[in-house]
């Protein structure tokens, strides 16, 4: 077990959070929740009119519901009330592909161009409730017409701009979007990324999508089709820079979020007004021990939730300096961060595990060459962190002078549930430590019993709601209650497995179920197993998770293939096109190994986690195989796996 690391005496000085409040805190916050988050409600929300009950969650029928009778608008909370004092404060930084691109709004400037585009949408029709589909690359747009829909009570759903046509239109569809928002290309690195084209294939034949608005990031002209395209940037110049915000109940829908579940069909997370965006922002303001002079840069892509709540809704709510950043970290080498981190004095920087690992791998160098001496606070999100890529972090990064908050959420609990607080908790490396106020988790054996006392492993539960939980499955709420909550009655299911040490801290032990977290991508095992038997010379195929040292996760297919035994290198870059053109490049799988056939029981279950310690390389103990139908495939599988290009 790792040792514990102590808070640095910088963090410690200022810290909001001091040692010994925790506890006291946190006792308050499990106590009386509704008067512990009723208290933040009001310091940190501005309301058009007070709620009649702070909360009314039954998780018998997945019931979750705060701040009901309350009314507000997010979008006033992110930017209408700081225009007073905050006005000509840096809103956004948004850096872009190229080195030095840089471009920033203050709050008085994000105003106008937010109501600006609240207007475009109105004029195409838009009206609240509508839903509205938004695939662009990391631009200010993004967040512009994020909060221009949220201004106007249009619920958005971000789609994240690697995904292929068919994932798009998926996500259209379960939605009935009126509107899609997308941009000629989007540039990442050396490459041009053709979004308004993967636009124009999703929405072919829809009935519901009424207009598309194209950004024009680069120069490339793209098709427009007459009477439903129509560029941004000529129709903003006859559009007001007024406009009122439509006041919300607390419970009304405000953006819905599409990720992957065990079954093929992405689940459509739900969060509604109130309860998430006084989650954001508390979380956004403790978790990072935000102050109003710092600059907080979320190296995340808005297309995922940790963008929502770390970019755009937690850190306007509070009046901070956010930074968005469109490029990737080793572009245009591995000091890219860095660079950042030292032009624009960054104070606090968040991002994932994946990101430091491919940094890490490239040598020190290209931290020690940039001052870095204004960060305080170093975050992770996504997935755990293991203790070498930790310990350079700490090390390397942090010069030892800076708090490591490793923290752990999902898309579904719409910000941070596990996490060191940085003032207040000690850290260790690989742990994310202990529960946010209000949170209160518990670990559960697979009978649903509760593993009392520490030094326990089992499946992570949560007891009780908090405000940032996701409502429902955006037209299923069945779904939503057979996900979350009939595995373990009286419990959400997180569904990661997780230890609590000695010490009470929590170790993330990664997802129980059939679903892969690729760089801190959630991916469902079903939908890549469909995507490889579209490619049309595959029968049959099982994917699981492998160790990968950069992503973390990797992807491992097993592929029986349809009238032949051996696969050569045209099935291999068919199944490769396959999964790309149906889900996206995210999904593409590292390994592809072509097998005889799979280890199936004798009612046709694929015993997967044969398949997951093959695919390991641990193949001394594969625990019980005399239920298989066939367990001489077993054999194969193993002596296949040897030769397969890892």
């Amino acid at each position: 077990m790792s040792k514990s690391y102590d808070i640095p005496e910088r963090v410690l000085e200022r810290a909001y959070i001091k040692p010994g409040d925790y506890n006291e805190l946190y006792e308050e916050s499990i106590s009386n929740p509704d008067k512990f988050w009723g208290r933040l409600a009001e310091e940190f929300i501005s309301w058009e009119q007070k709620w009649d009950k702070v909360s009314d969650c039954d998780y018998s029928k997945a019931q979750v519901r705060w701040f009901e009778g309350a009314k507000l608008s997010v979008c006033y909370n992110c930017l209408d009330r700081h225009l007073e004092t905050r006005g000509d404060k840096t809103a956004i930084i948004w850096e872009g592909n190229e080195p030095g691109e840089v471009k920033s709004y203050t709050y008085r400037d994000l105003h106008r161009e937010v109501c600006r585009f609240a207007n475009l949408l109105k004029a195409q029709g838009v009206k609240r409730g509508d839903r509205v589909a938004i695939y662009l690359p990391m631009i200010p747009e993004l967040a512009i017409s994020m909060l221009a829909c949220a201004r106007i009570g249009a619920i958005h759903s971000v789609i994240f701009g690697g995904f292929s046509a068919d994932s798009i239109r998926d996500r259209i569809l379960d939605s009935t979007c009126k509107l899609v928002i997308t941009a000629n290309q989007g540039l990442r690195a050396n490459k041009k990324i053709p979004l308004k084209d993967t636009v124009d294939r999703a929405v072919d034949g829809l009935d519901c999508v009424e207009k598309v608005l194209v950004c024009r990031r680069t120069d490339a002209d793209v098709t427009m089709k007459e009477g439903r395209d129509l560029w941004i940037e000529e129709q903003l110049q006859n559009m007001s820079a007024e406009c009122p915000c439509e006041i919300m109940d607390a419970e009304d829908p405000l953006f819905i979020l599409y990720t992957s579940g065990s079954t093929g069909k992405p689940k459509g997370v739900l969060h509604t007004q109130g309860g998430y965006l006084l989650y954001t922002s508390v979380t956004h303001k403790y978790v990072f021990d935000y102050h109003e002079e710092d600059v907080y840069f979320c190296a995340a892509d808005i297309g995922w939730i940790t963008g929502h709540s770390y970019i755009v809704y937690g850190p306007l709510c509070n009046g901070a300096t956010t930074l968005m950043f469109e490029s990737i970290p080793t572009y245009p080498d591995a000091g890219r961060y860095w660079d950042v981190v030292s032009r624009h004095k960054v104070n606090i920087f968040y991002t994932a595990p994946t990101a430091i690992r491919a940094i890490a791998k490239e040598g020190r160098e290209y931290v020690d060459k940039y001052d870095l001496s204004s960060l305080r606070i170093l975050g992770t999100v996504g997935e755990p962190i293991n203790e070498d890529a930790w310990l350079w972090y700490y090390e390397v990064v942090g010069k030892k002078q800076c708090a490591i908050v490793d923290t752990w959420w999902q898309t579904e609990t719409g910000g941070i549930l596990i996490t060191p607080l940085p003032g207040a908790i000690p850290t260790k490396p690989g742990s994310a430590t202990k529960p946010f106020f209000g949170i209160k988790p518990c670990i559960v054996d697979s009978d649903g019993n509760r593993l009392e006392g520490n030094n326990v492993s089992g499946y992570l539960c949560i007891e009780r709601s908090w405000p940032g939980q996701m409502r429902t499955v955006y037209g299923d709420h069945q779904r939503f209650f057979d996900t979350y909550f009939s595995q373990y009655p009286g419990l959400y299911f997180t569904g990661d497995a997780a230890m609590r040490d000695q010490d009470g801290y929590y170790w993330i032990r990664g997802r129980v179920d059939d679903v892969l977290n690729v760089s801190g991508h959630r991916l469902g095992t079903a939908e890549i197993e469909s995507a490889i038997v579209h490619s049309g010379v595959v029968a049959e195929a099982a994917v699981v998770g492998m160790p990968h040292d950069i992503k973390g996760t990797g992807i491992y297919a097993y592929c029986v293939l349809k009238n032949k035994d051996s696969g050569d290198e045209e099935d291999l870059q068919k199944i490769k096109e396959a999964v790309r053109e149906v889900i996206g490049p995210i999904a593409t799988p590292d390994c592809i190994q072509f097998v005889p056939g799979l280890p199936k029981t004798r009612s046709g279950k694929i015993m997967r986690r044969i398949l997951r310690k093959i695919a390991r390389g641990d193949t001394e103990d594969l625990g019980d195989t005399t239920t298989l139908a066939d367990p001489s495939v077993v054999d194969q599988i193993i002596a296949g796996s040897k030769t397969v290009k890892r």
